[in-house]
């Protein structure tokens, strides 16, 4: 099977980049240098210019210079990021080809007995006939989001080899640590130097993403007081109760299991403590500016109703915002960014999906940045897991649309 993009991307899975959610380094794993100091090198000998690998903080720039003669004065860029999710191993990923895919069950383990169930995950019957790369059921795959870096890296390998595919100056940036939502906490957008980009990070073929969750961490240490059972009363404060409390005081329909669309929630990531010391770790999330901040104030109501009850300090929050939704950060361009790409999909064949992200992106901080940033479509699913797979056509469909996109001209929108 003779497949470009197939081939980096199998390339790319078995560098072992998953980031450290624990670690207080940037990047927060070495091991992500790894692939970008490869795809630096693939980059410098494919013909990129202004190839520029970060050694401190990980990141991969470079340029695909214009040969339209300046009739486009915009800088496209596009973005992919080299980390796996923490949420499961991506060491020794072992992936597996299934050609011409019967419809079928997919036993991705026999030996573990790990099956991909067309009734746990319906959409894959929309794949019959073609060829899915799925992991072998002990790693993740890493679709997410090594699909995009090899889709972007088999664009500008046509590009830079094909002269009569007209198009502006286009940048490339690969980054760490967007998993663990630091992605672009160190990035050069002078080195980068693009007018607008496209991260390409989203999920089914057609994904056009623009509307993001705004995002809050909440983090509620509880102290209590712990008393020898027997002459307890009146004395002890159970943090761990107060901290269950504490849960129950808040929305029990605002759950991430409850939800879906543009519906916000309050999510419990962790909870852990005894008798003395608790703490319980949410996310906060909603596409509405105005509800985000509702919920940020009710979490702190619900803290000061239970320091009133148990005294002042027994529960200490601890809340900082993440980012924001990008929405009002891309309406200005909009037509060079939205429209441009529905057109592209349209006239590909792929029908376009527009939809909000139910979770956050790097496009969404760098969009508040001052790089308008929206998100598209690698052909992956279950991202972060087991069940992960991809689509080979369709990661051939997304190559298409950003080569189509690079030809765009973004002049007199």
């Amino acid at each position: 099977m003779q497949s470009k993009v197939l081939e980096k991307f199998l390339r790319y899975i078995k560098i072992d980049t998953e980031a450290d959610e624990n670690s207080q380094s940037f990047p927060s794993s070495e091991k992500q240098k790894d692939l970008g100091r490869l795809l630096s090198k693939e980059l410098s000998e494919m013909g990129a210019s202004e190839v520029f690998f970060d050694e401190e903080y990980g990141y991969v720039y470079a340029k695909i210079p214009a040969n339209d003669g300046g009739k486009n004065k915009k800088v496209l860029g596009f973005i992919s990021h080299m980390d796996t999710a923490p949420s499961f191993t991506g060491k020794n990923v072992n992936p597996r080809i299934i050609e011409n895919y019967d419809g079928n069950d997919i036993i991705l383990n026999e030996k573990e007995n790990i099956i991909l169930s067309t009734k746990k995950f319906p959409e894959v019957l929309n794949y019959v006939g073609k060829t899915l790369i799925t992991t072998d059921g002990t790693t993740l795959l890493g679709a997410d989001d090594k699909a995009g870096i090899a889709e972007i890296m088999t664009m500008a390998e046509i590009l830079l080899n094909s002269p009569e595919i007209q198009h502006g100056t286009i940048a490339i940036c690969f980054t760490p640590d967007e998993e663990v939502g630091a992605g672009v906490d160190h990035i050069d957008l002078k080195r980068l130097d693009a007018d607008f980009a496209y991260t390409v990070d989203g999920g089914i073929l057609g994904e056009l993403e623009y509307e993001n969750f705004n995002a809050a961490s909440a983090v509620c240490r509880i102290r209590g007081v712990n008393v020898h059972p027997g002459e307890a009363k009146n004395k002890m404060k159970n943090a761990s109760l107060i901290g269950m409390e504490l849960e129950a005081l808040l929305p029990q329909n605002e759950k991430p299991q409850f939800t879906s669309g543009y519906e916000g929630f309050f999510h419990l990531t962790s909870i852990k403590g005894d008798e003395e010391n608790a703490r319980l770790d949410y996310i906060i999330r909603d596409h509405s500016k105005e509800k985000f901040e509702e919920k940020k104030l009710l979490i702190s109501k619900c803290v000061e109703f239970l320091n009133a009850k148990y005294g002042q300090n027994t529960v200490v929050l601890a809340m900082k915002d993440s980012y924001y939704n990008m929405k009002e950060k891309i309406e200005p361009d909009f037509y060079f960014l939205i429209e441009e790409a529905k057109k592209a999909m349209e006239e590909l064949g792929i029908q376009p999906r527009i939809q909000p992200i139910r979770g956050g992106t790097d496009g969404a901080r760098l969009s508040y940045m001052g790089l308008p940033c929206p998100n598209l479509c690698t052909g992956g699913h279950n991202f972060h897991g087991r069940y992960e797979y991809i689509c080979l056509e369709s990661m051939e469909a997304v190559v298409g649309l950003l080569l189509k996109l690079a030809s765009v001209s973004f002049e007199n929108k």
